[in-house]
């Protein structure tokens, strides 16, 4: 076989390799990811790079067709379909700005690139950024730890690739060896369940109590602030407000979970802050999931329906002696709510998920290590609750 042949499939080999192993819910190996723009400049055609992105975003999503058959109860066709109308924003963007005109052009088209899809609009379907891997390589180091993958990765374009391999290699060696994860805050407490897809359907009272209880089992007087997954509430009403109001009375028990809020346009996926006497909407996810949460063309068409979605709202939540950086499940896998959030100089972050449709995937775990690697980046104490 000839090379010219040979060399675009072992660069689609390479890509998938990196998306598959990056994104294997091991904060890690996340590093693996950069390969894909050292792959994508070796790309001779718009061809070649079309496949090699979307061998890497396909690698890297390869789960999703499994969740929606779960999700939705049916066949893994409509997953198969979603899976790759999902990835087309993704792979359009690094085809059309790929150029083969010189190292320059190279990185400075990746950087391009990379801003888009880190980005609204692009980046509300930026799922499995490299940029992720920068908690990973620079613990602790911030925005300058950022900068540094983002300047790592545009090296990788040019003809310092290998060196630039060689010292990303050491820093996610090193980083791995001796990072120690930030004690979490005393009093906090984050509380994973295994309520299937019952959490946030079963609108009965007894689930309350039942999670109250369990609550006062588990936390022992010990917490003041309780984690719980997302919809953990479940419809916010009156009568689960005053609910928790009258469980949570003489416990100075702070719970923070979950919930959707219905209104006339549809509804809001939402993070309520529940103490005595004391109850508050919180957050306001801003990017919920698009296509199953967030559907924009209902507006288009004057029906009502689907999440309410504000990319630039509420990037933190303030908490008595705290400031909060909120995630809530979709918002874990892109880039821009975190790093609207880290603008602000939080305390801490708090994700949250209900992650039943995920199966014997590991979607929660990639999530996880995406919301890790972006606290161990900015060196926040890191609090995550799912419900499985």
């Amino acid at each position: 076989m000839r090379l010219s042949s040979l060399a675009p499939a072992v660069l689609v080999a390479a890509s998938v390799a990196s998306g598959w192993i990056g994104w294997s819910g091991v904060p890690e190996l996340l590093p693996f990811t950069l390969l894909f723009p050292l792959v994508w400049s070796l790309a001779a055609t718009r061809v070649a790079a079309m496949l090699v992105s979307a061998g890497y975003f396909l690698a890297a999503t390869r789960n999703l067709p499994q969740a929606v058959a779960i999700f939705y109860a049916t066949d893994i066709w409509p997953g198969l379909a979603l899976w790759l109308v999902a990835s087309l924003a993704f792979v359009s963007v690094y085809t059309v700005l790929w150029t083969g005109k010189g190292e320059l052009g190279h990185a400075t088209r990746y950087l391009i690139a990379s801003l888009l899809m880190a980005l609204p609009p692009f980046g509300i379907v930026g799922w499995a950024h490299p940029i992720t891997a920068a908690g990973a390589l620079f613990p602790g180091c911030g925005w300058f730890g950022l900068g540094a993958t983002a300047a790592g990765q545009m090296m990788l374009t040019t003809r310092w690739r290998l060196a630039v391999v060689v010292a990303l290699g050491v820093s996610s060696v090193w980083s791995a060896s001796t990072w120690t994860p930030l004690t979490v805050p005393e009093g906090w407490h984050a509380m994973d369940l295994e309520l299937g897809s019952s959490l946030g359907r079963d609108a009965s009272l007894q689930r309350q109590r039942n999670l109250l209880s369990t609550i006062r089992t588990k936390t022992s007087g010990t917490a003041q602030i309780v984690v719980l997954p997302e919809s953990a509430f479940g419809f916010w009403t009156p009568t689960v407000e005053r609910f928790w109001q009258d469980g949570l009375q003489g416990s100075r028990i702070t719970v923070i979970a979950g919930a959707v809020e219905v209104n006339s346009f549809g509804y809001d996926n939402i993070m309520v802050a529940m103490a005595e006497n004391r109850p508050s909407i919180v957050y306001r996810q801003r990017v919920p999931v698009p296509g199953a949460m967030w559907q924009p063309w209902r507006v288009w068409l004057g029906e009502t329906g689907g999440a309410t979605a504000s990319f630039f709202r509420n990037p933190y939540v303030d908490l008595p002696g705290h400031r909060v950086a909120t995630l809530i499940c979709y918002e874990q896998l892109i880039v821009w709510p975190i790093l609207q959030s880290m603008y602000r100089s939080p305390d801490i972050v708090v994700a949250i998920g209900n992650g039943w449709w995920t199966g014997g995937t590991p979607i929660i775990s990639i999530q996880q290590a995406s919301a890790r690697s972006w606290a161990r980046l900015f060196n926040k104490p890191l609090i995550s609750a799912f419900n499985r």
